[in-house]
C-alpha cells in the first residue's frame, strides 16, 4: 500500500532539525582517527614503477564512532561520547580535535599501549584540481576493555544525568570491531537515559550479539551487513524485501531495523510494515567515506528531538545525500540538512504493510 500521504511534511521535518540543538546523544563508539595526506604527483619512480608525490600537507579528522560524534555536534546536537584511545599523537590529535568541535570529551579515556587505530589515505592530484584516493593503510590494535573502563563509562553516564538539564533520550553503538563496545554495555547505556530513551546499534561485524533480549531499540546495518547475518540477498527471498527485512528485524529482536542501501535509498522495517526511501539527489556521488556514521548520528539525534522512526529515517536520508558529495570523511550542518529538506516539493518514501506474524 502506498501511504506516502501519510508521511510527514516539510515544516513537521523543519521543526525537528531545529530541535536537535542542545539535545544530547550518547555515544559509546570505537574512536578511529582518518588522516589524510595529499601530494601532486612528481614523476614515476626508477625504483619501482610507483608514483612518486611532492608532499603538499596533512588532516587529521574524527573517523569511525568519532564522525558519528563529530556529526551530532555539527548538526547542533549536544553528544556526549564514551571511548578509549592510544596515549600516543593520534589519540591526542583525535581528541583535540573532537574538543575543538566543542564535545565534552571527558567520557574518553587514554590508554598506555594501546595504539589508536587510524586509516592513512594518501590522495593524489594536480595542485589546483580535486585529490584522488589511491592507496590506504591502516593502522590497527586490539582493545581489550578493562573493569576500570567499564566503571569510568558508567560514572559518567551517571554524572551526565544528574548534570544535564534533562538525561539523554538517546544513545549510539557504533561498533568497528576494535573491542571497545561490548553487547553487554547496551543495557549500560539504557540505565544512563530518560525513561523511554531508546538505544540504536550500528555493528560492522557482529550485529547479531547486540540483537540478545531486545538490548538494542533498533539497528542501522547497511546491506552488505544485513546480508551477511541474513545469509543471503534480500531481495532474492521469498516474499521479496519486506519479507527479508521484517524476518531479520525479529531476529535481532528489535523495534526498528534501518538498511541502508547505496544508491538504492534505504529501508525501515518495524513490525508489521515497511518504508522504503529512495536516494535523495541522485546516485551519483563524490565519497561515501563515513556515510554510515552519518546516517546513525542523523537518526539517533531525530530520535532525541522527538521523531518517530520514520521520520527520523527521512531525515539520516537527506543527511547522507548531503555528505556523500563531500570529499573525506565529512559531516553537515543544520542548515544544510534543511536546505535539503527544502529541495524537494514533499518527502519521498513508499511504505508498506504486512500481517504480524506470531514471535
Amino acid at each position: 500500500m502506498d501511504a506516502s500521504s501519510s508521511l510527514p511534511d516539510r515544516d513537521r521535518l523543519r521543526s525537528l532539525v531545529a530541535a536537535m540543538t542542545g539535545r544530547p546523544v550518547v555515544v559509546l563508539a570505537d574512536l578511529v582517527a582518518d588522516r589524510f595526506i595529499s601530494g601532486t604527483p612528481k614523476r614515476i619512480s626508477r625504483e619501482a614503477p610507483v608514483l612518486i608525490l611532492s608532499y603538499e600537507g596533512e588532516q587529521l579528522t574524527p573517523g569511525g564512532g568519532a564522525n558519528a560524534v563529530a556529526n551530532v555536534a555539527s548538526l547542533g546536537g549536544r553528544p556526549l561520547p564514551l571511548g578509549v584511545v592510544g596515549n600516543d599523537a593520534d589519540g591526542n590529535e583525535l581528541v583535540n580535535a573532537l574538543a575543538e568541535r566543542g564535545v565534552d570529551v571527558s567520557g574518553i579515556r587514554r590508554r598506555d599501549g594501546y595504539r589508536t587505530p587510524t586509516k592513512v589515505r594518501i590522495l593524489a592530484g594536480a595542485r589546483h584540481a580535486l585529490k584522488q584516493q589511491v592507496v590506504r593503510y591502516d593502522v590497527e590494535d586490539r582493545l581489550v576493555l578493562a573493569d576500570d573502563d567499564r566503571a569510568a563509562f558508567a560514572t559518567s553516564l551517571d554524572r551526565w544525568r544528574r548534570e544535564l538539564p534533562e538525561p539523554p533520550r538517546s544513545a549510539v553503538l557504533s561498533d568497528y570491531g576494535y573491542g571497545c563496545v561490548e553487547p553487554a554495555l547496551a543495557a549500560v547505556l539504557r540505565g544512563g537515559l530518560a525513561d523511554g530513551g531508546r538505544v540504536v546499534c550500528d555493528s560492522r561485524y557482529r550485529l547479531a550479539d547486540f540483537g540478545a533480549d531486545g538490548a538494542c531499540d533498533g539497528a542501522t546495518p547497511n546491506e552488505e551487513e544485513a546480508e551477511a547475518l541474513f545469509g543471503g540477498p534480500l531481495d532474492d527471498t521469498d516474499g521479496g524485501l519486506d519479507a527479508a527485512g521484517e524476518r531479520l528485524r525479529r531476529h535481532l529482536t528489535s523495534r526498528f531495523l534501518l538498511i541502508t542501501r547505496g544508491s538504492r535509498g534505504m529501508s525501515l522495517f518495524e513490525a508489521g510494515s515497511a518504508m522504503h526511501v529512495p536516494v535523495h539527489g541522485g546516485d551519483q556521488v563524490a565519497d561515501v567515506t563515513g556515510a554510515g556514521d552519518t546516517v546513525i548520528a542523523t537518526f539517533a539525534l531525530a530520535l532525541a528531538a522527538g521523531a518517530t522512526p520514520t521520520e527520523a529515517t527521512l531525515l539520516a536520508n537527506y543527511a547522507g545525500s548531503v555528505v556523500v558529495m563531500k570529499m573525506g570523511t565529512a559531516t553537515l550542518t543544520a542548515d544544510e540538512l534543511t536546505a535539503a529538506i527544502d529541495a524537494t516539493p514533499a518527502p519521498l518514501a513508499e511504505r508498506h504493510r504486512h500481517a504480524e506474524e506470531p514471535r
